[in-house]
């Protein structure tokens, strides 16, 4: 597929998804999340990737946020529509585990997306915020669900309603991202990443998602019987057996995904 906001690579186990917009900050305009969306479901789909990471171009922003010139003219109608939220749900639901890998800016709806990864590694000099409240409108990209359970209450409440930048020691220390990574070691760290998610039986990646973002939304007792029941599946796969047999031989498994 040919892509001209974008640039989507494979060097398996990982696909990597890059927003190619650098003189606009990496702005996401329709036409842009148009073809990240492809690109999530063209990586959905390659069984030689395992782990899926979005990162930008530029060196100056992962994305500044959605593109303001067509926010501008957007009537209720077209903002009802899922537009980034649904990039973001479709990152949730992805089987395959997702790295934002982040190198700059982070903002709007650029943070957006990067809520909807499973893992968010970042820079020193990147910055994060949901500026919208200045712009006199709300993020319509899913940061008032996501930011709160990701950050907490409070600090999700701070970054809203203040729309202030917090820079990247905030954004760790918070739990927003869980790493940071000199510029010039990003992308290698998330192959790292990569490579080490690729080693677990094929099942594990996809369940474990499935477990926290369902249990996020259940009670505490009904995400733990869920989990029983998902354990019980899982340990009578043929790479269960394996995995506890390589284990007990002190050896490398060899997962098949059965």
């Amino acid at each position: 597929m040919t892509y001209t906001n974008i640039t989507y690579e494979v060097e398996t186990p990982m696909a990597l998804i890059t927003i190619n917009r650098p003189e606009k900050h990496n702005a996401i305009s329709l036409s842009t999340l148009a073809e990240l969306q492809d690109a999530v479901a063209e990586a959905e789909l390659d069984q030689n990737v395992s782990v899926l990471t979005i990162t930008g171009a530029g060196g100056r922003a992962f994305a500044s946020g959605s593109d303001l010139g067509e926010v501008q003219n957007r009537d209720f109608r077209k903002a009802l529509e899922p537009i980034v939220q649904g990039l973001a749900d479709q990152l949730e639901r992805l089987p395959k585990p997702t790295i934002a890998a982040i190198d700059g800016i982070c903002m709007g709806g650029g943070l957006e997306v990067a809520l909807g990864c499973d893992l968010r590694i970042a820079t020193h000099r990147s910055r994060f915020a949901t500026p919208e409240g200045k712009l006199g409108i709300i993020p319509g990209g899913g940061a008032t669900a996501r930011l709160p359970r990701i950050v907490g209450r409070g600090w999700g409440m701070e970054m809203l309603l203040m729309g202030e930048p917090i820079d990247a020691e905030r954004a760790l220390n918070i739990g927003l991202v869980t790493r940071l990574i000199k510029p010039e070691n990003l992308l290698p760290e998330a192959r790292r990443m990569a490579d080490h998610l690729a080693t677990f039986a094929p099942f594990v990646p996809r369940t474990m998602k499935m477990m926290v973002n369902f249990g996020m939304e259940a009670s505490t007792a009904a995400a733990s019987m869920l989990e029983k029941y998902a354990q019980g599946a899982l340990v009578q796969t043929d790479d269960a057996k394996e995995g506890i047999r390589a284990f007990l031989e002190k050896r490398n498994p060899k997962f098949k995904g059965s």
